[in-house]
């Protein structure tokens, strides 16, 4: 028997009432994948913000849609409806085909994934994120909410070493995932090149970097590339940046959380159109 774990798989420290929820989010899960097509499987949204965006757009194919009695009354206050009429369900229907403590607020939604467009079809203008390997859904998600506050234009990434636009990510994005085309790709070098070659400014962003971002010239279209936390990015990555730059900070802590230096990349970048 595993040393990190009771019998029955309890770990050390979970409630019974935590072990039965996990319990009932597997048996849930297993049976809403089992519905699906084989290599089918649903993106899963909750939460206000992440469902009501899906359901407002007419892109986003929705499969199943449970609320509770609070939560629809609220869809209809507010005259937010999609294709799909929500299952009125108790909010432990809901909590059991998620994980504890996710916080759905009485809306849960199963839908297809958006379609991915292709790089070359990316318009060339305005700024692209790129993420090497960023893994923490958290993170991206968050990178998502930022990304469709400053309007950019797509967020790359990888088929591997990277979270699905699903879940903990979706809610953290806040209906982001709606607003910001997510692209991925096979080989990150080659994706790279690709934007050069259609005229992006590939400026990676390492605490390490060469120059501080707000003093590089910079001109769009604009592609900003982020590392993960502690690897930073890849060499490879690094090689075939036009330019690898760092985001001076003035206090005592020097590097900041991914997600953070997204945010503060977008804001340098979004200045190019008012110095211009």
């Amino acid at each position: 028997m595993n040393s990190s774990q009771n019998k029955g798989g309890r770990k050390p420290g979970a409630t019974h009432e935590q072990v039965d929820r996990r319990e009932r989010f597997t048996r849930a899960r297993r049976e809403d994948l089992r519905a699906a097509p084989e290599g089918d499987e649903p993106v899963i949204l909750y939460g206000w913000h992440p469902v009501t965006a899906a359901l407002r757009n007419p892109a986003r194919k929705l499969r199943k849609f449970l609320a509770t009695d609070n939560a629809a009354r609220r869809l209809a206050d507010e005259g937010i409806a999609g294709t799909l009429a929500p299952e009125i369900v108790r909010p432990s229907a809901i909590d059991d085909r998620l994980l504890p403590d996710a916080v759905h607020q009485g809306l849960y939604l199963e839908a297809d994934p958006l379609p991915s467009p292709a790089l070359e079809d990316v318009p060339a203008r305005g700024t692209i994120l790129v993420l090497d390997q960023i893994t923490d859904p958290h993170n991206v998600g968050a990178i998502f909410r930022s990304a469709a506050a400053f309007a950019a234009t797509a967020i790359v990434t990888t088929q591997r070493h990277s979270p699905d636009a699903t879940a903990a990510l979706a809610k953290a994005a806040s209906g982001a995932l709606e607003y910001v085309p997510l692209i991925t790709v096979q080989n990150l070098g080659r994706g790279l090149t690709t934007l050069k070659e259609r005229g992006f400014l590939v400026v990676g962003l390492d605490s390490s970097g060469d120059a501080d971002l707000s003093e590089l010239i910079l001109s769009q279209p604009l592609a900003l590339v982020l590392g993960a936390e502690g690897k930073g990015l890849r060499q490879l990555t690094r090689e075939i940046c036009d330019h690898v730059a760092r985001i001076d900070l003035p206090g005592e802590i020097k590097s900041l959380n991914v997600s953070n230096a997204a945010v503060l990349s977008l804001y340098v970048a979004s200045r190019i159109g008012r110095q211009a």
